[in-house]
């Protein structure tokens, strides 16, 4: 009863305060996703993007969703930065970085995060009520199955790839970085 039961407790079910159509920006924006997420002149990753990347498309209504009227009038119009819920934060004391994986290891980005580029909608954030973190986290199944990389974001899925693509991931052992590497 409690391998049911308890994750419904541990949850609540918070929805994205927009709207998004991932697939439909990708048809629209030159650049596709790199249009919108991509790095900055230091190496640092942009992640969600911000307002001001959004105004040139959306400063007046391009279609006419209910989605877009909602963007444009309480955030564009007000000059409001969207609250997006973040699927994919990690705890402060996690360093993770885009330009090692993405840059010098030339992973896609599907591997982590999945077909998100794809989707017409966003999927429901769901949130741990004790830390705050979003489900994709720790993932769905509570036994810790997964049927994809993007499934979950827990330190043993990084280790694995990383032992799985013969990464050297550096240990106490050796003292080539180990703990420190990613955890600060």
């Amino acid at each position: 009863m409690g391998w049911v039961l308890f994750p419904k407790l541990l949850y609540s079910q918070k929805q994205q305060p927009v709207a998004f159509n991932h697939a439909l920006h990708n048809e629209e924006v030159d650049g596709g996703c790199e249009s919108c997420h991509f790095f900055r002149d230091d190496g640092t990753y942009s992640g969600v993007p911000k307002l001001a990347q959004c105004v040139d498309c959306h400063e007046e209504m391009q279609g006419d969703s209910e989605a877009e009227r909602i963007f444009v009038e309480e955030y564009v119009a007000k000059g409001r930065e969207v609250p997006w819920l973040v699927y994919s934060r990690q705890p402060d004391c996690v360093f993770f970085s885009h330009a090692a994986h993405v840059i010098l290891a030339e992973m896609e980005c599907v591997t982590c995060h999945g077909p998100i580029g794809e989707s017409e909608s966003l999927k429901v954030y769901e949130e741990n009520r004790i830390s705050g973190y979003s489900r994709d986290i720790w993932g769905k199944n509570i036994a810790g199955i997964k049927r994809n990389s993007w499934d979950r974001m827990k330190m043993d899925d990084c280790s694995d790839c990383h032992r799985k693509e013969n990464v050297n991931q550096g240990s106490v052992q050796t003292h080539k970085g180990g703990c420190f590497v990613c955890h600060k």
